[in-house]
């Protein structure tokens, strides 16, 4: 039964894990990119609609990634080890992780909160917002290629 909830709480932290870099992925190589083709008139829709919705499956889906991953790497014995860098290459990935989802939380969506008008602003905060959440979620792009190299090498490392 303990090996059947371990699989459990690996599979969600793998769910949760497509949700999250699924759609950071889709912000940064699909969205972003295909607004400044989009007519003035059709940009509500993304902004009111599509980005809202896919921003609330974007943070819940980075911290059930961590939730999931901290209890996997507690269940499994290398919590402390790997967070203190004794097992650098699972180590370096939840480090990694943890820092994704921090931007998540910290800067990505209460900037994305401004930019798309969720709370009150002056209209000179928007486009500083907007850039803001837009660079940090690069970053993120960025670090999650590094991530999940570390992530699935531990497991099936590269037979090179």
């Amino acid at each position: 039964m303990e090996e059947f909830i371990v699989f459990f709480v690996r599979y969600l932290h793998v769910i949760c894990g497509i949700m999250w870099i699924g759609i950071l992925w889709y912000f940064n190589f699909v969205q972003i990119p295909s607004m400044p083709k989009i007519p003035d008139e059709q940009k509500p829709a993304i902004s009111k609609v599509i980005a809202p919705e896919a921003l609330f499956w974007f943070r819940w889906g980075a911290a059930g990634t961590v939730f999931f991953g901290l209890i996997l790497a507690a269940m499994n014995g290398y919590m402390h080890e790997a967070m203190t860098l004794q097992q650098p290459g699972i180590g370096f990935g939840m480090w990694l992780g943890l820092i994704m989802a921090f931007n998540v939380w910290f800067i990505i969506w209460p900037a994305q909160k401004i930019a798309l008008g969720i709370v009150e602003a002056d209209a000179a905060a928007k486009p500083a917002a907007g850039r803001r959440a837009m660079l940090f979620s690069r970053t993120n792009t960025m670090l999650s290629i590094p991530m999940l190299y570390s992530m699935i090498s531990v497991q099936n490392p590269p037979g090179f």
